[in-house]
């Protein structure tokens, strides 16, 4: 009986971890929708649909140039849910995001907007390069929105190559085109 109890158990927060994670990828759920109205440079073109969002933590790379600070990278851990639990992947130079399963995407910069002065801008990017099956394969838009902090210091730095890394969070919201659209990425594989 004890036994029978203790598997029941192991199983329901099984299927509870289980349901949140999917509740974060599931396609067309009303609460995966873009960035508020107040950043339309932001918006992803027609064609693509919303298909994933992460919740990131992490930090701002920046180096003393000697003049002012240098954005270098990003390195952050991607996450499923807004309390930063069950990590679905990492954030890093490139720009990159890859997911524990191997898949990834490489974006760039199309166009941003500060929302708040006293954090990173909100962002709106678009793939230059995907691989592999898993929820960052085949993605051809990518949000970044509801920044907090990730700005560079407003200090000078001491030496030039001095190294600050600048705690941020935001979210993620990625998009793949729509069906019978068919995004030009070369390396999508």
């Amino acid at each position: 009986m004890k036994n029978t109890i203790k598997l029941n158990s192991a199983l329901l927060a099984i299927a509870i971890l289980f349901t949140g994670v999917l509740d974060a990828q599931t396609t067309g759920d009303d609460e995966l929708k873009g960035p508020p109205v107040q950043c339309p440079q932001v918006a992803v073109p027609d064609g693509h649909r919303l298909h994933f969002r992460t919740y990131a933590t992490g930090v701002q790379v920046y180096r003393w140039t000697g003049a002012n600070w240098a954005f270098v990278a990003p390195v952050a851990n991607l996450y499923a849910d807004p309390g930063f639990r069950g990590q679905v992947g990492t954030h890093y130079a490139g720009p990159t995001w890859e997911s524990n399963s191997g898949s990834f995407v490489v974006a760039r910069k199309v166009d941003g907007c500060t929302v708040d002065p006293t954090a990173v801008q909100w962002l709106l990017l678009e793939t230059v390069s995907t691989s592999g099956f898993g929820i960052f394969g085949k993605t051809s838009y990518i949000q970044r929105v509801n920044t907090a902090g990730g700005v560079p210091p407003a200090a000078a730095g001491l030496n030039v190559g001095d190294e600050a890394r600048v705690p941020y969070t935001t979210e993620y919201y990625f998009y793949r085109a729509a069906r019978g659209e068919h995004p030009d990425l070369s390396n999508d594989r």
